[in-house]
């Protein structure tokens, strides 16, 4: 019985002991944090340049026209003239543009002048319109500059950035990447290497596309390639005028030239019954992001560039809708006709 109780009484000391010393260390540790003002404990922020990894892209749909010869009256009898009805061919997708604005601005819309060391842009602030018609790129040919982060400071204008550049618009994703723009205003792009060689800032103004003017832009830019080619200007068509924006915005649900209640895109401006001709071109997504970029895609593709090259066609109606809350934001169509 003696030696049991004096077994529990050096436990006991045993364990008193190692409260004190406990007791000591955490005294020991409080002092030295207040003799050295705390400690601070960093949280080391998650990276946000990146959006995503891949950027989805909508190709072409094949082009189509449609060709109508009228009833005429021989001999007292009424004959329907041969003709060639409309079909469709296989197309490719869009290629790449770059647009350069003028003749002392590179792709991305900054200056190609030389970018003084340590720095990314010649610019203090650039104007770019919500469809992200191009690629904000560093200024000057920079390239080899390695992995870099892109931050946006008003992410309710620009969230963030893609790790990569749209390739298929001409845009390298060593200098450039593709701002995801969620909103209009402003916000401060912030870029640069991880090893600390260069870094800047840029204002980037986001504004709202001007969706008549690009209309007739896209017009211009049909009449470019069409003289480049021997052929006459087509005219503004105020006949197809209303189908062509129909079928802008029928393509935001039916990406196809089949209109979405089952029946074809001729119907929405039918050939009179005098006879005529018309066609049509879609686009949509990435590829369409400007005038510049939806004309270069459709030139890119040897069907689509026949109905802008053909030389029956007398009119053109432009499309476009621009909708930033829909699956690929700018929709466009062209309606050629004879009539």
């Amino acid at each position: 019985m003696t030696a049991k109780l004096m077994h529990q009484t050096k436990m006991m000391i045993l364990l008193s002991l190692n409260a004190v010393a406990i007791l000591i260390v955490g005294v020991m540790i409080f002092s030295a944090i207040n003799l050295n003002g705390g400690i601070e404990f960093k949280v080391v922020a998650e990276r946000s340049d990146i959006v995503g990894d891949s950027l989805d892209e909508l190709g072409l749909v094949d082009p189509v026209t449609d060709e109508f010869t009228p009833v005429v009256n021989v001999g007292g009898n009424s004959v329907t003239l041969p003709g060639a009805s409309g079909g469709s061919s296989s197309g490719s997708s869009g290629g790449g543009y770059v647009s350069t604005g003028s003749s002392t601005m590179s792709s991305g819309g900054v200056s190609s002048a030389a970018v003084a060391n340590g720095q990314l842009w010649n610019e203090d602030a650039i104007v770019i319109y919500q469809t992200a018609d191009f690629d904000i790129c560093v200024g000057g040919g920079l390239t080899g500059l390695g992995d870099m982060y892109w931050q946006s400071s008003n992410p309710a204008v620009i969230s963030g950035f893609y790790n990569a550049a749209r390739t298929w618009l001409g845009y390298s994703s060593e200098s450039c990447r593709y701002p995801a723009i969620v909103g209009t205003g402003t916000t401060v792009v912030t870029a640069g290497t991880y090893d600390g060689r260069r870094y800047d800032k840029l204002t980037v103004t986001v504004i709202a596309p001007p969706v008549e003017q690009w209309k007739r832009d896209v017009l211009n830019l049909v009449n470019r390639e069409r003289a480049k080619n021997g052929l006459s200007a087509l005219a503004w068509g105020t006949t197809c005028e209303g189908a062509a924006n129909t079928r802008a915005r029928e393509i935001m649900t039916s990406y196809s030239h089949t209109r979405p209640d089952g029946s074809s895109w001729a119907t929405t401006c039918p050939i009179p019954e005098t006879g005529g001709k018309s066609g049509e071109n879609l686009n949509a997504g990435n590829a369409a992001v400007s005038p510049e970029t939806v004309v270069a895609s459709w030139m890119n593709s040897p069907e689509h560039r026949k109905n802008i090259l053909d030389p029956d066609f007398k009119y053109v109606s432009v499309g476009f809708v621009f909708d930033p809350n829909s699956a690929y934001k700018t929709y466009w169509s062209q309606y050629f006709t004879t009539y």
